[in-house]
């Protein structure tokens, strides 16, 4: 062992040596290179407008749809669910874009205090602290997301909130039959003068076939309240196939400006915030990164 060590030593003796240039010759300096360490980029599964989500974070938000959707026991394929995941950040995206857009902030102190809300509703720092980890959070992540999700619920609400509280109705009642047979005997017995309403009530004896007041996007059955809205107060339909059976439709008034029933405008709120976002995603720049 102490040879091997003396050995060294000399090594270094004779290497040293050799600096002394006892002929004095120019000696010749050995360059050293300094490696600065360089980080690899993070992979990423979506871009929205130059905008990324990492895969770290996509795949934190599939673990908490799957644990979701099994807390309710709704089952879905892995496609299905990361579909839904690609979806929904898409969107969460736009949405906070436009509100940026629109001069719409959230500062350090106001992200704080919608933490220290969340702490305090999960029972302490700590309860969340555990929440964020179980969920794949980091500190900076979850700031980041929660940041993204305040923006884009104020432009969600923005866009549903205009969303007017009046629309083009109709009052209108059907007779519904499932069969063609019996359908084509009811028409026939309105073209004998019958009254719509009398047989109506033959039909639905609890409520006359009352559809009670609704726009154009305000019944299951789209092509029955098409048919209804070509009609004139006091003018009934032919017989209208669905996919739920076979209808007859009377007018019995119609209002320009009618009060939206709560449903109802809830049912024009989504549609107008689905075309909203499919009129952003039509002018965006997005990819989809993942498999």
């Amino acid at each position: 062992m102490k040879r091997f060590l003396l050995a060294g030593i000399l090594i270094l003796v004779a290497l040293s040596g050799c600096d002394r240039n006892p002929a004095g010759d120019t000696a010749t300096a050995i360059p050293t290179v300094e490696l600065t360490p360089t980080n690899t980029p993070e992979a990423l599964a979506l871009k929205v407008n130059g905008e990324s989500i990492t895969l770290t974070d996509f795949n934190a938000a599939l673990k908490r749809l799957q644990e979701a959707q099994q807390s309710i026991n709704q089952s879905g394929s892995e496609a299905e669910q990361k579909a839904t995941v690609t979806e929904n950040l898409v969107s969460e995206l736009l949405l906070a874009q436009a509100a940026v857009q629109a001069g719409q902030t959230v500062d350090d102190a106001a992200l704080q205090q919608r933490i220290d809300a969340l702490a305090a509703e999960i029972g302490g720092a700590e309860k969340l602290l555990e929440w964020q980890q179980r969920y794949g959070y980091t500190p900076d992540s979850f700031r980041s997301d929660l940041r993204r999700s305040i923006l884009a619920a104020w432009q969600r609400d923005q866009i549903i909130n205009a969303v007017p509280t009046t629309a083009d109705q109709v009052h209108a009642r059907q007779i519904l039959v499932l069969d063609e047979d019996n359908a084509t005997y009811a028409y026939a017995d309105l073209q004998t003068g019958t009254e719509f309403g009398t047989l109506a009530y033959a039909y639905d004896p609890q409520l006359g076939g009352d559809l009670s007041w609704f726009p154009v996007w305000g019944l299951t059955q789209q092509n029955v309240a098409d048919a209804a809205f070509a009609l004139q107060p006091g003018e009934y339909s032919e017989v209208i196939k669905s996919a739920i059976g076979y209808h007859i439709v009377f007018v019995i008034e119609r209002d320009a400006n009618h009060v939206l029933s709560v449903n109802a405008r809830r049912l024009l709120q989504e549609k107008t915030l689905q075309d909203w976002l499919s009129a952003a995603k039509a002018a965006s720049t997005i990819e989809i990164l993942t498999n």
